[in-house]
């Protein structure tokens, strides 16, 4: 371990290091339960809880793996809060794809990342895009998370009333009260800052959820577990090599912008996670630049293609990798940890239905605020800055689609900026990704009307 991982040069020993991976785990292990809510039988997706479950431990091991050894450092992977709504809502409820041919994208879009990273052309995209935009990407993500945690919950629903477009759901339903209690819970956790604050959350709502059932037989969404047996579900190993003709079949409107969304919203989700673990750790140098970047960033590709390989959407870096980091973690031995704790949570899989939407939803809701906290790194009284942010930001939950948000908030960053006449302030690689954009609406417009 010391030669692989280096441990005194680092000032810390295997027992720390254990301890760091655990508290890591526990403090992502949400996304277990949270994956197959997202992705799982109840979403456009359609693909079964089991199947999810078993893809997200095996991805999450095998990324979580593949950082800590490439780059040495206690990094955490799994499929990522965000991604994961982008691939149910946006590839497979917007532009129709099957689940195969979504996974089948996926896989494209890790291979295209590993080319970008290691010729470099990554961080040079990433650094075309102006800090404000980047700012706004991820904090209109957490607007479309938390909305997708509100509808969750049965407080926001549909109306079917002309003056209205969403409402307040009923609070006399049992459902939305667990679901109220549970955001409670959690954000007292939160705010206390107590470690694993959110799979925390998620076990005592979950507890209250199933007392409610089985003890005051009040219906609350809680599915008592037929076998008790462990049960792995590999439907979906593989499924992108078998649903390549699927993806290739899809409108041309529809697998451009599918694939434009996995690039865009993948690298930037990457690059925000990975650098924010980083400088909350103290790991990045006087430029603020990251050692290594290449590394972690190449682990994190081949993560993306072997998630999609066994089922799951998009893996990528957890900020909770932080939690470790603060218990003591170092190296790429605690990451070694939380992979294996990934593994053994296979065996989880029993127990899933005892966790209602209702447990999970409070979850989306608080992660969506804290994904809002780079809204105030904006500069909102410059009106050039306001527009295009603002637009991203408000039509990805308006819209319902986190590519639709982007397109807007790019394609009036650049308006602003030739009205402006500050043509050399547009990076030209801006030009190329506004170009798709509105290529992918003319393709869209001709299909619609008939003429492609």
């Amino acid at each position: 371990m010391e030669k692989i991982f280096k441990l005194k040069e680092h000032n810390t020993n295997v027992r720390t290091e254990i301890i760091a991976g655990l508290t890591t785990f526990f403090a992502m292990a949400y996304i277990i339960f949270l994956n197959p809510v997202i992705l799982g039988e109840n979403s456009p997706t359609g693909m079964k809880n089991t199947a999810v479950i078993t893809a997200t431990c095996i991805a999450a091991a095998i990324g979580t793996w593949l950082i800590g050894w490439l780059s040495n450092y206690p990094m955490a992977q799994a499929p990522g809060l965000g991604l994961n709504a982008v691939f149910a809502y946006t590839l497979c409820g917007a532009y129709g794809l099957s689940a195969g041919a979504a996974l089948s994208a996926v896989f494209i879009a890790g291979l295209i990342f590993i080319l970008l990273t290691v010729t470099g052309a990554r961080t040079a995209l990433v650094k075309a895009i102006p800090i404000d935009l980047k700012k706004a990407i991820g904090a209109g993500i957490g607007m479309f998370i938390a909305l997708i945690g509100l509808v969750n919950a049965g407080i926001v629903v549909g109306e079917s009333s002309a003056a209205t477009t969403v409402g307040m759901g009923n609070f006399a339903s049992p459902t939305v009260l667990l679901a109220c209690v549970g955001l409670i819970i959690t954000i007292v956790l939160v705010v206390a800052k107590v470690p694993a604050a959110l799979f925390i959350s998620m076990i005592a709502t979950s507890v209250i959820g199933c007392v409610m059932q089985f003890v005051f037989k009040i219906n609350v969404g809680v599915t008592a577990p037929t076998n008790w047996m462990p049960y792995l579900d590999f439907s979906m190993f593989g499924k992108c090599f078998t649903s390549f003709g699927d993806l290739l079949s899809a409108p041309l409107a529809s697998l451009i912008a599918t694939m434009i969304t996995l690039v865009l919203v993948d690298m930037f989700d990457t690059i925000g996670t990975l650098i924010g673990a980083a400088d909350k750790a103290g790991y990045l140098d006087e430029n603020g630049d990251l050692p290594k970047i290449e590394k972690a960033m190449l682990a994190d590709a081949i993560a993306t293609s072997t998630g999609a390989v066994m089922g799951t959407s998009t893996v990528t870096t957890y900020v909770e990798s932080t939690a470790g980091i603060s218990a003591g973690g170092k190296t790429g031995l605690t990451s070694t940890v939380t992979g294996l704790c990934f593994l053994l949570a296979l065996f989880l899989s029993p127990i899933v239905g005892l966790v209602p939407s209702a447990a999970t939803a409070p979850i989306l809701i608080v992660v969506g605020v804290m994904m809002c906290g780079s809204l105030k790194d904006i500069e909102w009284s410059d009106i050039e800055v306001a527009i295009p942010c603002f637009l991203t930001v408000a039509c990805m939950p308006f819209f319902y689609s986190i590519t639709d948000g982007l397109a807007f908030g790019f394609i009036s960053y650049v308006i602003v900026k030739l009205a402006k006449g500050k043509v050399k302030e547009i990076h030209p690689l801006m030009y190329v990704i506004v170009g798709l954009f509105l290529l992918k609406y003319v393709i869209s417009a001709l299909n619609t009307m008939g003429i492609l």
